[in-house]
């Protein structure tokens, strides 16, 4: 087991620590042209042809399954004691959400419940044949105008509850469990346990109408597992975390007509995604410093985003004429995360 451990960590490196996958929500007259070999995708937007690679495209009939194949082995990296996070980016209404959670039909579901799904039933296999023991824990949070709000804290009417303690987040420095202080700590033990939190997460996260989307979700949502295994023969711990982040839509303020308190959520979700983007480019040029300090989303993640944490950009886009500018910008955004590099 360790030395498929190591070897599946080494094949996961070699095809880097931070991916992008790009998917089109289908449409019957797209600004997109998926090229045949599935790796780049062309956008018509200003009158010209915007080309774009990335490490695997998926076109508008690919299935839930497919795309959860894809990301199957960083998955697998939670349970051998890595930080993977897997984010959905993309502009409101582009299929963020279906990507991560889906619908409620065995073929619909997303990643978040196939995810689980797959860590539980890889567990049960190492604790019947190769003698663990694991334990999982989830919490679901959400970050509101760069505020934490817990999902599955049970307030007044199922709402989120606001966390105040502004030093929260306390990552371990040995490399274990981020610990969000004040969040629930819910255990799992099957999927349909994690499906519930998943409902419950949903009901309470802010999510509000504009012109874009009448379902325009106002925040960021990070579903986070905790993965603890134990070998008693070996006396070997894992400390495992799968984050899997739906990113607010990243619409432009003169088309989402947003106004008032929704206008002060939109520059707080494009301030965050602009934070998103700076760490990203901090790791790219290999500096010194990586601004992870400068909003609570890429604080939270940071064990992810840098060190042998591994990461996952899904760019979902939208290809309506309409949307070619927010398209162009999503996928610039998404060009600029897979010159990336960790380690």
């Amino acid at each position: 087991e360790a030395v498929r451990r190591k070897l599946h960590n080494e094949l996961v490196d070699l095809r880097g620590n931070i991916r992008v996958y790009c998917r089109v929500r289908p449409h019957p007259s797209p600004s997109t042209r998926i090229a045949p070999d599935g790796g780049s995708i062309a956008l018509q937007a200003d009158g010209k042809d915007h080309t774009f690679a990335y490490d695997r495209v998926f076109g508008p009939d690919s299935s839930q399954e497919s795309v959860f194949s894809a990301v199957s082995e960083l998955v697998q990296s939670a349970l051998d004691g890595f930080h993977v996070c897997i984010f959905s980016y993309g502009q409101t209404g582009a299929g963020k959400t279906h990507t991560m959670q889906g619908g409620e039909s065995p073929n619909a579901r997303g990643i978040i419940p196939r995810a689980v799904e797959k860590i539980l039933s890889q567990a049960r296999k190492l604790e019947e044949q190769a003698e663990w023991s694991y334990s999982m824990e989830a919490s679901f949070i959400e970050i509101y105008n760069n505020q934490l709000r817990d999902l599955l804290g049970g307030g007044p009417g199922g709402a989120a509850t606001y966390i105040n303690d502004l030093h929260a987040i306390k990552h371990d420095p040995d490399g274990g469990h981020t610990v969000v202080a004040g969040v629930s700590k819910v255990p799992v033990t099957d999927a349909e346990c994690a499906a519930q939190l998943v409902r419950r997460a949903a009901a309470a996260r802010a999510v509000e109408a504009t012109a874009m989307n009448s379902q325009s979700s106002r925040s960021h949502s990070v579903f986070m597992l905790y993965i603890s295994g134990w070998h008693a023969g070996t006396a070997t711990r894992l400390q495992g975390c799968l984050c899997l982040v739906d990113l607010a839509g990243s619409e432009r303020l003169d088309r989402s007509l947003a106004e008032g308190q929704a206008k002060k959520e939109a520059c707080a979700i494009n301030q965050s995604l602009s934070a998103l983007g700076d760490v990203f480019s901090s790791l790219s040029s290999k500096s010194s410093h990586v601004p992870y300090r400068n909003t609570k989303l890429t604080y939270l993640l940071q064990p992810c985003l840098g060190g042998s944490g591994k990461t996952l950009m899904f760019v979902n886009i939208n290809p309506e004429p309409a949307s070619a500018g927010e398209s162009l910008c999503s996928l610039r955004f998404a060009a600029k995360v897979s010159g990336c590099e960790t380690g």
